[in-house]
């Protein structure tokens, strides 16, 4: 996880982060000692500008428990950008961000859009947004049996309904299990 445009926020489709969410994240918003993550800002193009903002609501203001992949990822990517700072020397410019350019400034959102397109594209995969990844997580946690509450808290949604309609894709495979239940009722 490079601090640069090259590499995307790796951590924030694992944890269905909005793209303005995993951009505005902070240092100061990581607890690598308790495993925690404070979503508080956002970063958006705003009239021509890049601003920091608050969240979409106020249930989008939370805390979220990072697995161990991610709080490892983040704390090579704190050296890697910390390697960076020196190589930028006066150049760097301090934002405080965990997911800079090269310079330390923040990333253009349509740059992390167009970014994430090109690693789709090198995978071999179909363009999807990147606010898809969210429609993922959800959906993943939710195969896994993560309950819709859970999976609203980690999301920043303001009631499960929402968690469930819009962003739980209930899978085949799911569904099926779920009707072999009633199998019981036919056997002889």
């Amino acid at each position: 996880m490079a601090t640069s445009t090259r590499d995307s926020p790796s951590c924030s489709p694992l944890l269905g982060l909005r793209r303005g969410e995993a951009l505005g994240l902070r240092w100061e918003d990581v607890d690598l000692v308790e495993g925690i993550i404070f979503v508080r800002q956002t970063l958006q193009r705003l009239g021509g500008q890049l601003v920091f903002g608050p969240v979409k609501s106020d249930e989008s203001e939370r805390i979220i428990a990072l697995p161990v992949p991610c709080l490892t990822a983040l704390r090579q990517h704190r050296v890697a950008q910390d390697a960076e700072r020196k190589i930028a020397g006066k150049d760097w410019k301090d934002s405080g961000l965990i997911f800079t350019t090269g310079i330390g400034t923040p990333i253009e959102p349509r740059n992390l859009n167009r970014h994430f397109g090109r690693l789709l594209d090198r995978a071999g995969l179909r363009r999807i947004r990147s606010h898809d990844l969210r429609h993922s997580c959800a959906t993943l946690l939710y195969e896994q049996g993560v309950p819709i509450e859970k999976i609203q808290d980690i999301l920043g949604h303001s009631s499960p309904t929402i968690t469930k309609l819009i962003y739980v894709e209930v899978t085949r495979q799911s569904q099926r299990s779920s009707v072999d239940k009633l199998g019981f009722l036919f056997d002889a």
